[in-house]
């Protein structure tokens, strides 16, 4: 038995998700729809539905899931459609543009009685699962702090993602995957959010944001991206993460992960008696370690694809196992957006949770 999909919305996702459910056996694509019908003379696959008309996808019997890849302002729009014609759902991420939207589209989806999930494929990307296995196996001992990072030279947005009434802008985009990274990995209420989002070289929607989550397990969780971070360094415009705890470290850099675990031998119960001059100064708390004292271990090797969000999925319909991606889970991330949002306007920290 294979799962029967169609697409709406064919641009760069669209002709991703098309890639992917063409790679697997059990999954079989029958329509495609985009407003641009130039958008869709590329397509690979062979004796599919292509069509400029949300409708006749929708009317199409034997389509049992819809994959939603519009622009973000017509989630909302295409969802409620969809479900009223009785598809179940995959919807690209930000779900919605607010909570109060998304909030409107669940009762939709609950009305139908349809199946809903987001495109949250990030959660299998290998740097990721690199971290959160290091962090899950609690070989760092207590973990203070958890720093995701992403940078690249490029500054400008793309397509519609340059203007604020689509649902342009980074914090939109790249980071709804972070924060859902985040506390996907953090199993921790939130305390407080802090957050500075900036608009550096793009006039309407933010390019560059941080934020720091401070959980009530007490692991301060540290979120940034920045589009135009210019330097000449190799990894410098990639992902990078570090997991600090009180028996070890860990960094991993690239989204082909290249890094370590780093411990001590022994703990220094106090400074050195005498101070070490380097490039800086003087100085005793922050001098080269002795001879042994650091030492590191490789990261654990994992093997995830992003074809796996569908395997996933796939598995869910046919009752094998739960949706990995919940509703309350985007709910909670699109919340942690909208704090992000006041306190980058107001300037203070947000009590959350």
């Amino acid at each position: 038995m294979s799962v029967k999909f169609g697409i709406i919305g064919f641009g760069f996702m669209g002709h991703i998700h098309e890639q992917m459910l063409n790679s697997l056996k059990n999954a079989e694509l029958l329509a495609i729809c985009d407003i641009d019908e130039e958008k869709m003379k590329d397509s690979t696959s062979k004796g599919i539905l292509k069509t400029s008309n949300i409708d006749e996808l929708l009317n199409i019997k034997e389509i049992d899931t819809v994959i939603i890849s519009v622009s973000n302002h017509v989630h909302k729009e295409v969802v409620t459609k969809a479900a009223k014609k009785g598809k179940n759902i995959i919807c690209e991420k930000p779900a919605a543009m607010t909570v109060k939207e998304f909030d409107e589209m669940v009762v939709e989806v609950k009305n139908a009685g349809v199946k809903f999930t987001v495109h949250q494929q990030r959660r299998f990307d290998e740097d990721f699962r690199t971290a959160k296995q290091v962090f899950d196996e609690k070989s760092l001992g207590n973990v203070y702090t958890i720093q995701s990072m992403l940078y690249g030279i490029n500054g400008n947005m793309h397509d519609w993602h340059v203007y604020k009434k689509y649902g342009g802008g980074m914090l939109y985009d790249w980071g709804v995957h972070l924060i859902d990274q985040m506390l996907f990995m953090v199993d921790s209420k939130i305390k407080t959010i802090y957050a500075d989002l900036r608009n550096v070289i793009n006039e309407e929607v933010d390019d560059y944001f941080k934020i720091w989550l401070r959980f009530e397990n007490g692991i301060t969780g540290e979120i940034e991206l920045g589009t135009y971070f210019l330097a000449d360094k190799p990894k410098w415009f990639e992902r990078h993460w570090f997991i600090g705890g009180d028996k070890g470290s860990m960094y991993c850099d690239g989204f082909e992960p290249e890094g370590k675990i780093a411990r001590t031998t022994r703990l220094l119960t106090n400074v050195p008696g005498k101070t070490t001059m380097t490039a800086s100064g003087p100085t005793r708390s922050f001098g080269p370690p002795p001879e042994g004292v650091l030492i590191t271990e490789e990261l654990p090797k994992v093997n995830f694809e992003h074809v796996m969000f569908f395997e996933n999925y796939i598995n869910a319909i046919e009752g094998k196992e739960e949706l990995l991606v919940k509703i309350p889970e985007v709910r909670r991330v699109l919340a942690v957006m909208e704090a992000v949002r006041e306190s980058a306007k107001t300037g203070k920290s947000i009590d959350f949770e």
